[in-house]
């Protein structure tokens, strides 16, 4: 799957200050293509989280606006995966996922089969009857990407949702992420301060500078889908990931200071 040249969102001067007066973004400009895979780079503090709230509708900007092409998109084509898999702890593995369907008025019955699907390309088929406690770290992110997915979004927001886990398991959980991104055909935006993450996952790469948050550089991941691990240990890949590694760096050294997340 590759990314269309139609624009699906357009990020313009946007800015956001809270309360405290403390500026998250400013003037962020940023345009999303239909299909992109597109990383936000950079540390806690740029405000990467804080553009991705306001993508999904969750938080309003200060200054600036989104356009959306077509107009506004639906909250519903908006599938949003957080840092903690959020998931109900009384409810089965099933049940977690039919929550956004639920939600809409979907009964179990009419649900039963997206459910599956998604359950299924998560690698959960067998554990609809699981309850949270039950599940590694890694098998709950699955679960809380099955939610998302299952209402099949045309947008899907992640943010920083395979930091928490070990090597193997992110490593896996990479793959299986490009896996359902180039089958369900949507659009990725995923928030993480790891180089070498989005290096893999990506076609663009978003460098985003703090205090306040902004975009420092917009880079292009020129090797082909799909990836796997040979590619990890490639030279391309190493010369990309140092390519990346110096922006962030370029970035982190304009403005050291402590920004919000």
């Amino acid at each position: 799957m590759t990314a269309s040249a139609l624009t699906q969102l357009a990020l313009r001067h946007i800015g956001k200050r809270f309360a405290s007066g403390v500026a998250a973004l400013d003037d962020v400009n940023l345009a999303i293509c239909q299909g992109d895979f597109l990383s936000l780079l950079g540390p806690s503090g740029c405000g990467k989280s804080t553009a991705l709230r306001i993508i999904a509708g969750l938080s309003a900007p200060t200054s600036g606006q989104l356009d959306w092409q077509g107009g506004e998109i639906q909250r519903g084509d908006i599938g949003f995966v957080f840092q903690e898999p959020t998931l109900l702890p009384w409810a089965s593995v099933h049940d977690n996922v039919w929550m956004p369907l639920r939600l809409r008025g979907v009964s179990r019955q009419e649900a039963a089969g997206e459910i599956a699907d998604a359950l299924e390309r998560v690698h959960l088929t067998g554990f609809e009857k699981a309850v949270p406690r039950e599940l590694s770290g890694g098998m709950k992110m699955r679960v809380s990407i099955a939610r998302a997915l299952v209402t099949r979004p045309k947008m899907l927001l992640m943010d920083e949702p395979f930091a928490a886990l070990d090597e193997i398991t992110r490593f896996r959980l990479n793959a299986d992420l490009l896996d359902l991104w180039r089958d369900r055909g949507f659009t990725a935006i995923f928030v993480t301060h790891s180089v070498f993450e989005s290096v893999f996952l990506s076609n663009r790469i978003a460098v985003m500078a703090a205090r306040p948050g902004r975009i420092f550089r917009e880079m292009t991941v020129d090797a082909p889908y799909p990836r796997d691990d040979m590619y990890r240990t490639s030279p391309h890949y190493a010369e990309i990931c140092r390519e990346v590694s110096a922006t962030l760096g370029a970035a982190m050294g304009e403005d050291m200071s402590v920004g919000v997340q």
